[in-house]
């Protein structure tokens, strides 16, 4: 019979704790749940403002969740949630029949959360003094038939209008051609720039621009950014399609009860398969707390009602 050498038989005993040790020391797999773990979120640019608020107070309470946005054009966000880039993103429309059998063919069903409900609002320069607009004046804008001032208001005195939107991929560019009925194609004198920020600087500095923006970007006066904002530009009132003697801002009343035009849903639409954190962003912003934020900024809230008080001059 072969002896083991005194040696060897110590490193056989060894080997197991050495296992041990080496798994210790190793990369460990992080355990997502709905309230830990790490997620990136795409976010249309247009609610840079308010999910900036909503994932800061997240963290606040679940100390082991990071919310990591990418905020984005609304094409480019689509893009990279149905590539699997993104499981979770918030944008103001829901997924076509195309992009839902898409997903179902990859055995995905996504979910969709209505959050919010917010509009786009359209912004002068200071000095102009037409910031009355009713409906169809905005759509004849669009078509190419009111590409001057001077035929919206005869007593105009700037020239040649120019419209500006955030960005060629926006979701503002796409929901305005949805809600006015129009070609794909908009009058040569509408521009992109980058970002809504860029849509607000342009009209400040430009007498004949009118501005196409979220409502978020202007909506909460106690938002540092949406109050610089505010003081550099004039939004438009827009008249309802039913009323042409009458004029709303995209105030949160006026959304409310529908009676400005130009609005929209707010999505927190996610491709998770499981309960992950993803979901449980979900449920945060679509309850109490996370509609609380989205009602303090002026939007509307899906699921928390709104109290309307009427004051009277009497």
């Amino acid at each position: 019979m072969k002896t083991i050498k005194p040696y060897k038989s110590l490193f056989l005993l060894l080997l197991p704790l050495l296992a041990i040790s080496c798994s210790l020391k190793g990369p460990r797999p992080v355990t997502e749940t709905p309230t830990s773990g790490a997620i990136k979120v795409g976010v249309d640019e247009s609610y840079q403002l308010l999910l900036d608020t909503e994932i800061h107070t997240f963290q606040s309470i679940y100390k082991y969740a990071r919310i990591n946005p990418i905020y984005s054009n609304e094409q480019d966000i689509f893009e990279l949630f149905i590539k699997d880039s993104i499981r979770n993103i918030v944008v103001n429309r829901s997924l076509t029949d195309k992009e839902k059998e898409y997903l179902n063919s990859q055995q995905i069903v996504p979910r969709a959360t209505k959050i919010a409900i917010d509009g786009i609002a359209f912004i002068v320069n200071n000095q102009n003094p037409d910031s009355l607009l009713s409906f169809f004046q905005l759509k004849k804008i669009f078509t190419g038939e009111n590409n001057t001032w001077q035929k919206i208001s005869k007593t105009s005195s700037l020239s040649d209008l120019t419209v500006v939107f955030d960005n060629k991929k926006s979701g503002n560019v796409r929901f305005l051609v949805e809600k006015l009925g129009l070609n794909d194609s908009l009058p040569e004198y509408c521009k992109a720039v980058t970002s809504n920020a860029n849509v607000v600087d342009y009209v400040e500095k430009h007498a004949n621009a009118i501005g196409v923006v979220s409502v978020n970007w202007i909506s909460d006066k106690h938002d540092s950014i949406s109050h610089t904002f505010l003081n550099k530009v004039k939004v438009v009132a827009v008249s309802p399609v039913y009323d042409e003697s009458s004029y709303v801002r995209p105030y949160q009343a006026y959304i409310a009860d529908q009676s400005y035009p130009f609005i929209r849903e707010v999505y927190y639409i996610s491709r998770e398969t499981f309960s992950g954190l993803g979901s449980g962003f979900a449920s945060f912003l679509a309850g109490d707390q996370g509609q609380r934020i989205i009602l303090k900024s002026k939007l509307v809230p899906a699921t928390m009602p709104i109290r309307f008080i009427h004051i009277s001059n009497e």
